[in-house]
């Protein structure tokens, strides 16, 4: 079964919603640059209230380790996403108290080069626009995956829309899929409907 993550969750409202669709995890963004940014004391209120089953992701772009360390025991989530230029070993130096998300932007198949050197627990392929750290809405050339092998399970991300995601699955056979700006009303507020139908083109495509 494919897993998803809707992400960017900015309130409880969406986050108790995208509960209801059986979602396996939801997302929230301590990166303060971003249209999604979100505190970690509204977070660890809002995580009090989701179903222990639903996995709860930091996604942090390039934040001093002890700054991480932080904001995770502040939050109470279980998962965190490193999403900008963090290496191997700073990865590495989270496992023995959380899940690990690298997330990598890709423009070429050049791009796919390092990503086995990160021994994480999932990797995260999105989409590479100069200046943005991610949330771009736009997909990146899914053909560059071709006969790539990966060490580790791998979630698409990057312009995936209830439109678009059960082509995704199909081509890509992804252990998951992530979604943020694909199910917005607007950035940072997640539409009811536009995630259901996102949930049941992703279990229509299985």
């Amino acid at each position: 079964m494919t897993r998803i993550k809707i992400c960017g969750i900015t309130n409880k409202e969406d986050a108790l919603r995208a509960a209801s669709l059986n979602v396996d995890m939801v997302g929230f963004v301590f990166y303060k640059q971003s249209k999604r940014y979100i505190e970690s004391k509204t977070v660890r209120d809002i995580v009090n209230e989701l179903p222990p089953s639903i996995g709860k992701v930091g996604v942090f772009v390039n934040e001093e380790h002890s700054r991480v360390l932080e904001l995770a025991e502040d939050s109470d989530i279980d998962t965190l996403q490193f999403h900008g230029d963090e290496k191997p070993d700073y990865c590495d130096s989270f496992k023995d108290r959380y899940k690990v998300i690298k997330a990598f932007r890709l423009k070429t198949k050049k791009d796919l080069k390092n990503i086995n050197d990160y021994d994480v627990d999932f990797y995260m392929l999105d989409t590479y626009m100069p200046g943005l750290a991610g949330g771009t809405g736009k997909s990146f050339d899914w053909k560059i995956l071709e006969d790539h092998e990966f060490l580790k399970p791998v979630i698409i991300s990057g312009g995936l829309t209830p439109v678009n995601v059960r082509k995704a699955i199909r081509e890509m056979a992804p252990y998951g899929v992530d979604v943020s700006s694909g199910v917005e009303a607007r950035p940072g507020k997640k539409e009811y409907d536009l995630m259901k139908k996102f949930v049941e083109n992703v279990r229509k495509a299985e």
